[in-house]
């Protein structure tokens, strides 16, 4: 399996904390999923994936990118192979256009079932699949069901994403899973304006608060939410993780099936992905 990680903020922030320093930090993770890493950061609203199959804290450009990083959006990941050998095209993130996509979890039967998932690609995006995983052919099906929301370069609406994903996992499972077998499908999507994670069977913890921000007298950006949940339904960060990171934020754990996100203007919407009803947090 693998570990995730991704925010959203109102600023350009750092993440040399998240990927690097941190007592838990995704790279000390990658010591029990050392298969692979990548991290995808957004400048002027467009993505920069970097990926390598290497042991990401044994890889001083994963040291070197994550002291340099600051981007008001970032998605990463630290990969322990299931499906596909180690090699960079089977590393995540995995990139289409202005969308960006990581998964931890596997499909127990994906090679006998590979074909008929292809199959719910659109025809136009199958050339776009380059490895071998599981994960990246999810992807291409959860961007087949949003170009039924129109068209992928578009801003799409928090709602419209989560109701695509929901569609997409659900037909991953009716064609994959069995009495004997599921499918694990925790994953992250993102534009680099709306984000959403969605806890498909494999843990994920969120934040949107920490306990004393630390910037707090300089920050320009200060608000009440920094400090607390939210009651104006926006926030000014959005953090999401297979492991909570110690320090000051505050973390709430997904329940299974449940889907957070945050749109361009960091709205933040929660709610049971199954049931597609979707919670606009106070809005």
């Amino acid at each position: 399996m693998c570990r995730l990680f991704g925010f959203r903020s109102v600023i350009n922030s750092g993440v040399h904390r998240s990927l690097l320093a941190a007592d838990n930090a995704l790279g000390t993770q990658s010591n029990e999923h050392p298969d692979g890493w990548g991290v995808a950061f957004y400048i002027d609203g467009a993505p920069h994936v970097t990926r390598s199959p290497s042991t990401a804290l044994g890889d001083q450009l994963f040291h070197r990118l994550s002291g340099v990083v600051s981007s008001m959006t970032v998605l990463a990941h630290v990969r322990k192979a299931t499906k596909g050998p180690k090699t960079v095209l089977n590393c995540h993130p995995f990139q289409y256009g202005r969308w960006v996509f990581a998964h931890n979890g596997d499909i127990p039967n994906f090679d006998e079932k590979r074909e008929a998932l292809m199959g719910e690609v659109s025809p136009h995006l199958r050339r776009y699949v380059l490895g071998e995983t599981d994960s990246e052919v999810v992807f291409y099906v959860i961007l087949s069901k949003l170009s039924g929301f129109g068209p992928l370069s578009k801003q799409h609406a928090v709602e419209d994403v989560a109701a695509a994903l929901a569609e997409a996992l659900a037909r991953v499972r009716e064609i994959c899973d069995t009495a004997e077998s599921r499918s694990l499908l925790s994953v992250m999507l993102t534009d680099g304006e709306t984000m959403v994670a969605v806890q498909g069977g494999k843990e994920l913890h969120w934040s949107t608060y920490k306990s004393r921000c630390a910037d707090r007298d300089s920050c320009p950006k200060l608000s009440p939410e920094c400090e607390a949940p939210t009651e104006s339904g926006y926030v000014n960060h959005l953090l999401v993780s297979s492991e909570p990171l110690l320090g000051e934020n505050v973390w709430t754990e997904l329940a299974e099936g449940d889907v957070i996100g945050v749109d361009w203007r960091m709205r933040m919407m929660q709610a049971p992905l199954a049931k597609r009803q979707l919670h606009v947090v106070n809005a």
